[in-house]
């Protein structure tokens, strides 16, 4: 599977820390579920939930449930598949098109790459993609989406650097209603110095969207680096609580990634994890599969 033997250098870093335990069949004792409960806080899943893990494994090693570290590898990749099972990675189309995606993140995210593969993803199904370049802050982050758009021969409407924001996103969905476009995917600005003018800014940028299309945005999306682990958190959350949030769009996800963080993005903001970036090329966007990541998580 594509996704499998591309993920698992993305998860070394975390997936070192857990093959100490596992490298060798032992019989469990206390020690080794306490050097369990070790690894499990040390790798990138969260405490809170390896708390869970942990409670789980002692309670199934009390009562006979597993006895050597091979069956203890079992039950907390099980437990781990069953909880990012309950995650609903679909993008929700709408009924009728053209579906807006709101994309938001910080800059220096890989926020506009980000963009970029998930629209050439919905080309390749067959969609008419067009981009809204929204972010105006950043004269570079509108010439990159361009550059971006000119490679993909996807049309971007945008403005010049400094414009309005939400004029940029309004003539965008008045062009993708009237070019019949299929995904309308809108960049916003990343910055993320306090609250309340990214509220304010955001807000402006969904209502005007909302003036030419009452249901929309369809899907807004946040684009996380993979390797800056609790700081990604910290992030969405902020996000979260300005505008809302249907799901993550996981950038950079290489070796050096805090791969482990798709666990606490879930359990702890309860927003699943839908695209994972493991390049820098158009079609380096996966959809994410959870059995396939903790597989590759445990994987020798």
């Amino acid at each position: 599977m594509a996704f499998f033997s591309r993920i698992k250098e993305g998860l070394r870093r975390t997936r070192d820390k857990l093959s100490s335990l596992f490298g060798i069949k032992r019989k469990l004792d206390d020690q080794v579920i306490e050097e369990m409960e070790e690894l499990l806080y040390s790798a990138d899943i969260g405490s809170d939930y390896a708390e869970q893990l942990f409670e789980k494994a002692r309670e199934a090693y009390e009562s006979k449930e597993i006895e050597n570290t091979d069956q203890l590898k079992d039950f907390l990749k099980d437990q781990m598949k069953e909880t990012l099972r309950m995650m609903d990675t679909s993008i929700n189309i709408a009924p009728q098109p053209p579906t807006v995606i709101l994309v938001v993140g910080v800059n220096g995210s890989g926020k506009t790459t980000s963009i970029a593969k998930l629209a050439k993803r919905f080309q390749d199904d067959g969609y008419k993609v067009l981009l809204g370049a929204c972010d105006t802050f950043r004269a570079a982050a509108i010439e990159q989406l361009q550059i971006w758009a000119e490679r993909l021969d996807i049309n971007t409407v945008k403005h010049q650097a400094g414009s309005d924001p939400a004029a940029v996103a309004y003539d965008a969905t008045e062009a993708a209603v009237s070019r019949g476009v299929d995904i309308l995917i809108i960049d916003t600005a990343g910055r993320l110095h306090t609250k309340e003018p990214l509220m304010r800014e955001l807000d402006k940028v969904v209502r005007v969207i909302k003036k030419k299309l009452p249901d929309a945005p369809h899907e807004t999306l946040i684009v996380l680096d993979a390797t800056t682990g609790q700081n990604a958190l910290n992030q969405a959350k902020t996000f979260k609580e300005v505008i809302g949030l249907d799901g993550v769009i996981l950038a950079k996800l290489d070796g050096t990634a805090k791969g482990g963080m798709v666990l606490p993005i879930f359990t702890q903001l309860n927003l699943p994890v839908k695209f994972i970036g493991l390049g820098e090329k158009a079609e380096d966007l996966e959809p994410f599969n959870g059995d396939a990541f903790v597989e590759a998580l445990f994987e020798e």
